[in-house]
């Protein structure tokens, strides 16, 4: 794991993100453990190691409330953490959904939900074409998020074919307005993932769910956390 140089702790993290301002949406903080864990302890990526080949990927689906990922981000030195006073206003580079072209550490921009896990999927494919095997991606969306059918096809596709470098992240923070029988983890299984539930606000336990892949299957975390607005 490439360990980087933050700036900021954990403990700085809510502080940083009260100085995002976005009017459309309130920031919260569902995300903001599950995501410190990865860029903390997780992800074989750091700002030198943006371009690399064999840099572990993090898609982020869920990106219309990004307040917790650019806190994240400048705590970790992706981003100067003077852009975060400005963020979603006019000529901020930070936008109310994270722009790949505009913000460091953004590997796809996010809009309609439903896109990471599909847009993982041919990434996955296209670095097993390429003989990289080692890259691994993370993609985080939430739970109502799961409602969209392109989520659906993509959790089918990586189960058949057996896309084992691919971890889904899926935030259960209870805003879906349906439901899985037998909870979030049993739709993954069902397609041929392996599949994980955890506190979303325990840093060793969402470690050690993220590290949980067989290297045969992909792999989903389920983690609960109850979204705290600032």
């Amino acid at each position: 794991m490439t360990v980087t140089s933050a700036r900021f702790g954990y403990d700085d993290l809510r502080g940083l993100i009260k100085r995002v301002v976005d009017v459309k949406h309130a920031p919260e903080d569902s995300t903001l453990d599950v995501l410190w864990t990865l860029y903390d302890r997780v992800l074989d990526l750091s700002p030198e190691t943006l371009d690399s080949p064999d840099r572990d990927r993090f898609y982020l689906s869920k990106g219309h409330s990004p307040g917790s990922f650019y806190a994240v981000l400048a705590a970790k030195g992706y981003i100067p953490d003077a852009w975060l006073d400005q963020a979603f206003t006019a000529g901020s580079r930070l936008g109310g959904h994270p722009d790949r072209l505009l913000v460091p550490g953004a590997e796809i921009s996010s809009g309609s939900l439903g896109h990471g896990l599909p847009l993982a999927v041919g990434s996955a494919l296209g670095l097993r074409a390429q003989g990289l095997l080692k890259p691994r991606l993370y993609v985080l969306l939430g739970d109502a998020e799961l409602d969209e059918g392109t989520n659906h096809e993509a959790m089918a596709y990586a189960g058949a074919t057996g896309l084992s470098g691919i971890t889904a992240v899926v935030i259960d923070n209870g805003s879906a307005s349906h439901g899985w029988p037998g909870g979030i983890a049993s739709r993954f299984t069902a397609q041929g993932w392996t599949a994980s539930e955890v506190d979303g606000r325990d840093h060793d336990a969402i470690e050690a769910a993220l590290r949980g892949h067989d290297g045969n299957s992909p792999h989903a975390v389920v983690a609960f956390a109850t979204s705290t607005h600032f």
